[in-house]
């Protein structure tokens, strides 16, 4: 594997009405070609903030952004973005959903628009591109939305807190859903999450940040001994409980 992403020495600062506030201290950290990665930390210690600064969609105080060795500077095509909700847009067809990427970007070739449709078929939303996003389900909304993103062909995923709008039963089976159709894309992916275990399930490394000035604590590997690795299966582990136990342990002491 490839470095892909690099993140070196940020930080970032906000003015408060009385001084300044740290917010991130010397984030440094780097994810190769093909992994899933997670970051937790205790409410409040800036991972959402992070994830916004490499999308570009936030300034930062100090450090770079590095892709494929590139230093980035504002927003990256090669980085697709999802948030807490599918943002679907409701007076529009799936379809026309999850070509909207395209079109605002003025790409909606023929070959990205067969492209579009082979990655619904392949993940059993072809026969609903003509629905609208109040006839699916919270798991299918998910999906049409990664294949938004996936059309405009990101190198690195971000997901911020992607599932937490999901009801639990809905939440693992979607988490399940998206990691295979990562790996299957081969899609590199750095996820922001409060849930323990599905930063585990999920994650080949998970990042520890520190209470505000959010600063990495540890990065802890994910090993799961396992033939065709998903979430569902890695929560079935004995490896599990350890990882989890380690990882609890480490956001108690910080809160």
């Amino acid at each position: 594997m490839s470095k892909i992403l690099e993140v070196k020495d940020i930080s970032k600062k906000y003015q408060g009405k009385e001084s300044e506030i740290l917010a991130l201290k010397d984030v440094n950290f780097e994810i190769q070609e093909g992994e899933f990665v997670s970051i937790i930390g205790p409410s409040g210690c800036g991972k959402s903030t992070l994830l916004s600064i490499i999308a570009g969609l936030e300034d930062k105080s100090g450090g770079e952004i590095y892709i494929e060795n590139e230093k980035v500077v504002g927003i990256s095509d090669k980085i697709g973005y999802m948030l807490q909700r599918d943002c679907l847009l409701e007076w529009k067809t799936i379809f026309d959903n999850t070509v909207l990427g395209l079109e605002i970007k003025k790409e909606l070739t023929k070959e990205n628009i067969e492209y579009v449709e082979s990655l619904l078929k392949k993940y059993g939303l072809y026969e609903f591109k003509n629905k609208y996003p109040s006839e699916l389900s919270g798991g299918m909304k998910q999906r049409a939305s990664l294949i938004r993103t996936l059309a405009t062909n990101p190198k690195i995923l971000l997901l911020d807190e992607a599932f937490s709008a999901l009801d639990y039963q809905t939440r693992i089976m979607v988490t399940n859903d998206i990691y295979q159709i990562l790996k299957k894309e081969n899609i590199t992916a750095l996820m922001v999450t409060h849930d323990i275990s599905e930063a585990i399930s999920m994650s080949d490394r998970v990042i520890v940040l520190t209470k505000r000035p959010g600063m990495i604590k540890d990065i802890h590997e994910i090993n799961f001994k396992i033939e065709n690795r998903n979430p569902i299966n890695c929560r079935e582990q004995t490896e599990f409980t350890g990882y989890f136990n380690t990882l609890w342990k480490e956001l108690k002491v910080d809160e």
